[in-house]
């Protein structure tokens, strides 16, 4: 897996376009990833509604819980469904709407210097090996990309206030003897 270095996006993902998203500020060091969990519905997984949501299009009649998210502007750069499938919605070098209101090591606004990788998953469900492996695959074609990459977080880390995601399914230990070098999990 490698990040093609003129379209800023992995070669073997399948492509869909979402609009949520924009230029990064201009010098932007891009060194952070930030992992998330998501199912839609909460707690099912399938049916294509993250893609829909990612991409202004997802129906607020199809479940009662979508009438409230359906007009949210949200996007992440990839996801990883449970299959290891993954989905690229935003080029690596833009600036991806995922992390909202949030702070990582005395610095704010961080969709600006972060990537933003949503698992197919909730906070108490494990997540799938093939998902693991996928995520791995991704970080080490990400660092290769972007040598300036060192930390990665969770949703929750850098914005405790407001979300809980990946939550305690998550196996951060499952990541660290696998990380690329320079680049450490902060938690």
């Amino acid at each position: 897996m490698e990040v093609d270095a003129k379209t800023q996006r992995l070669a073997t993902a399948v492509q869909e376009y979402s609009p949520n998203c924009d230029d990064r500020p201009s010098g932007t060091v891009i060194d952070l990833v930030v992992i998330h969990g998501i199912s839609l519905p909460p707690g099912e997984f399938g049916g294509g509604h993250i893609t829909a949501l990612f991409t202004n299009q997802l129906d607020p009649d199809a479940h009662p819980s979508f009438a409230e998210i359906a007009d949210l502007r949200v996007s992440a750069h990839v996801l990883i469904e449970r299959n290891g499938r993954v989905v690229q919605f935003v080029r690596f070098d833009r600036r991806a709407w995922h992390a909202g209101q949030s702070q990582f090591l005395d610095r704010a606004r961080c969709n600006d210097f972060s990537i933003g990788i949503e698992l197919e998953g909730t906070d108490t469900q494990a997540y799938t090996q093939i998902q693991y492996e996928t995520l791995i695959d991704i970080l080490k074609a990400l660092k290769t990309a972007y040598p300036s990459l060192s930390y990665i977080c969770g949703h929750e880390h850098i914005a405790p206030a407001r979300k809980t995601d990946p939550g305690p399914a998550f196996d951060w230990g499952r990541l660290g003897g696998q990380l690329p070098q320079g680049m450490a999990i902060r938690t």
